[in-house]
Parts: structure tokens; C-alpha cells; sequence
């Protein structure tokens, strides 16, 4: 099982996800190293405290800072955490957009253990949070409980 598959699973919810889009990421980037490199980009399942780390260099943010601005727009972020459709893709000024113009630069994400005192979807399992940044310069949020999207 790898990396990914264990924390889609909710068995790393110590760790954090981190992709970087290949626009994003310089070529010659340390984190092209250390991270999986995917069809698009590269993508990081580090602990928690480094991958906030990995994160702030990568990014120039704190990651729950950025997480809280993208929580003011729900979006999908795909299950790979390396892909997803931005929310604002759909706004009327978005006539002449491009896919270029609504692509994920980075993601980040966590899972967190099941709450049942908290309620709602916390009650009902594990669930992952995750947050993405898109190429219009929106950013948005998708969580749900581990497990429901399996099949994707």
C-alpha cells in the first residue's frame, strides 16, 4: 500500500499531503527530490510539522492560515489530491476562460480522526481536509469521510 493509499485510508493521520503543480515548481526544486512526482506535478505525505514546513518554503504561506482563507469556497478537489475543479470556473465572467485558467497549483491536506461530540461529518468518520489554489488566484476547500470516495 503506498504512502497515498494509507493516508486516503485515514492509517497516517499524523501526516500531511503537499502537491505542487509542475507550473508551480521550479524544475531544479529540492522538493522534486524528496516528494512523488505525478502526471502533473509532485506530490509530499510528510508528518505533520514538516510538511507545514515543506509547505511555508514551497509556498511563501503558512498552510493554516492558507487553509483558512480557502475555506470561505467549497470546491472538488480530486481524491489524489493532485487535481480538482475550481469554484469559480463557473462564475459569468468565466465565458472566455481556458482550462489554463482554472488549474490546481497546490494542495495541501489532512486527515482528521473521528469526533463523534463534534457531529456532522466528524461524527460519521475520519475525514480528510483539503485545500487547493488555483491558477485564477482563487483558493478553495473539499473534505470528506474517509471512505466515501473509494471508488473515484
Amino acid at each position: 500500500m503506498s504512502n497515498l493509499d494509507e493516508f486516503l485510508a485515514g492509517e497516517r493521520l499524523d501526516d500531511v499531503v503537499f502537491y505542487l503543480s509542475d507550473a508551480y515548481l521550479d524544475d531544479d526544486s529540492r522538493l522534486r527530490e524528496v516528494g512523488e512526482e505525478t502526471d502533473g506535478g509532485v506530490r509530499l505525505i510528510l508528518d505533520g510539522e514538516t510538511g507545514r514546513s515543506a509547505f511555508q518554503a514551497g509556498t511563501g504561506m503558512g498552510a493554516m492560515e492558507f487553509a483558512k482563507t480557502a475555506m470561505d469556497a467549497e470546491g472538488e478537489i480530486a481524491r489524489s489530491l493532485d487535481d480538482g475543479a475550481c469554484p469559480f470556473a463557473d462564475d459569468a465572467d468565466a465565458d472566455d476562460a481556458t482550462d489554463d485558467d482554472h488549474a490546481i497549483r497546490f494542495v495541501f491536506a489532512f486527515a482528521e480522526a473521528q469526533n463523534e461530540e463534534v457531529g456532522g461529518l466528524y461524527a460519521e468518520g475520519d475525514v480528510v481536509h483539503a485545500y487547493a489554489h488555483c491558477t485564477c488566484g482563487e483558493s478553495y476547500s473539499h473534505k470528506w469521510v474517509i471512505g466515501e470516495r473509494d471508488g473515484e
